[in-house]
């Protein structure tokens, strides 16, 4: 079986998820557009360079909608046989769609992918698509109850005893480190301008940012979700399923959740042959990726599994991995996969993440994969994990390693 290997990343700064942010005006497919053919330009790839390409999106409704994938390499300059094919694994879609495109080549049918996603969050807003039948058919629901993340993300710190000084510190940590990491320009490398029709640049550096957050600040936010979990009755479906807990503790605010942002992302991965061919050199091999499933109403709680046989598939342990990268939907998915799995905070979101720069569905896998390459190479260390928790009760994980 072929070995799988970065070959480079780009991504999109992220803007704010509303009519006011500065991607607003930027459609979901230019999004994408801009870091297909950045990835095309930086690499001298020809039109037909790769052999498909995969993209993440999980409101895929409207100008969003499912044909995306396969018009907006067509737009950046990919040749019309590049095939595009749309993921939607929830928050994990963007890097379902890397691994989907390493499974691909692994398997011989493919010799050069491009993996990614975007999210408009602010002209295609969540739940634009509907809602599937979980939310939408009643004798489903009767059975497998589901809440809303929120109300997830207080219960998860409530079975764990998480405090509200926890998630605050967390949360604080998220912004100073994204702020040294833009300042020190760790970014620089991979993230790209967005221009508008007249190629005016709109957006250079990620809009969510709050760099004078402090811990009083925080502190005096009010929790986000307590209309959902006790005015709405979420709170007594949740104790229905997890009856140990005489309440649950509404700890999480805006200070503490992943913010709504716009972004798109692209990472390019082919074979050893595919790289010889088109002049690139591989940074990073995928050692494993793994999807799995967890209890669908806590769903925030899959990353630590999925972690474990990540690393097992690739013949590895906790101890061997230099860096952790996971998605910051809450502040009580981070701390616990760090209390799971005894990670020191230092090896973990070491330039902060969604908290601080915001979650745009789709692509947000596939940032925090680049994001964590770039890490690796610029403290020459050798191995990473990436993980993400998915709505419905999934996680993700992959296992890299420098070349």
């Amino acid at each position: 079986m072929p070995d799988v290997f970065l070959y480079d990343h780009v991504r999109t700064p992220r803007g704010r998820g509303k009519p006011t942010g500065a991607l607003h005006e930027i459609t979901p497919v230019q999004l994408a557009v801009q870091t297909l053919r950045a990835v095309r330009e930086r690499n001298t790839l020809p039109a037909d360079g790769v052999d498909e390409v995969v993209l993440g999106v999980v409101s895929g409704a409207g100008e969003q909608g499912p044909l995306l994938p396969r018009i907006a390499p067509i737009a950046a300059g990919f040749a019309d046989q590049v095939p595009g094919l749309h993921v939607n694994r929830f928050c994990a879609s963007g890097l379902e769609a890397v691994a989907i495109g390493a499974a691909k080549i692994a398997a011989g049918s493919c010799d050069a992918v491009i993996g990614g996603g975007v999210e408009s969050m602010s002209r295609v807003p969540p739940g634009s698509d509907g809602g599937g039948p979980w939310g939408l058919d009643p004798a489903l629901t009767a059975d497998h109850p589901m809440v809303t993340q929120g109300v997830s993300a207080d219960l998860l710190a409530t079975l764990c005893g998480f405090t509200r000084k926890d998630l605050d510190s967390y949360g604080l940590a998220s912004q100073q480190r994204a702020a040294q990491a833009w300042a020190e320009g760790r970014f620089d490398r991979s993230v790209i301008p967005v221009t508008d029709v007249l190629g005016l640049t709109v957006l250079e550096r990620d809009e969510h940012l709050r760099p004078d957050t402090t811990l009083d600040g925080l502190d005096a936010l009010a929790p986000a979700f307590t209309f959902f979990g006790e005015k709405l009755g979420q709170d007594a479906i949740a104790l229905q399923r997890y009856p140990q807990l005489e309440k649950i503790e509404h700890l999480h605010t805006a200070g503490t959740s992943s913010g709504v942002v716009d972004g798109a992302a692209a990472v390019l991965i082919g074979n050893t042959e595919a790289g010889e061919r088109l002049g690139l050199t591989p940074r990073a091999k995928i050692r494993s990726s793994v999807s799995l499933g967890s209890e669908p109403l806590l769903f925030l709680d899959a990353p630590p599994a999925t972690c474990r046989r990540a690393l097992a598939r690739a013949g590895m342990a906790v101890h061997d991995v230099d860096l952790w990268e996971i998605n910051e939907a809450f502040a009580a998915v981070p701390l616990l996969l760090m209390s799971e799995l005894d990670l020191p905070h230092d090896r973990v979101n070491v330039n902060g993440g969604a908290i601080a720069l915001g979650h745009p569905l789709g692509a947000t896998g596939a940032m925090i994969l680049g994001t964590l390459l770039d890490e690796l190479e610029r403290r020459d260390l050798g191995t990473g994990v990436v993980t993400l928790c998915a709505a419905g009760g999934m996680g993700i994980a992959m296992v890299i390693e420098r070349v």
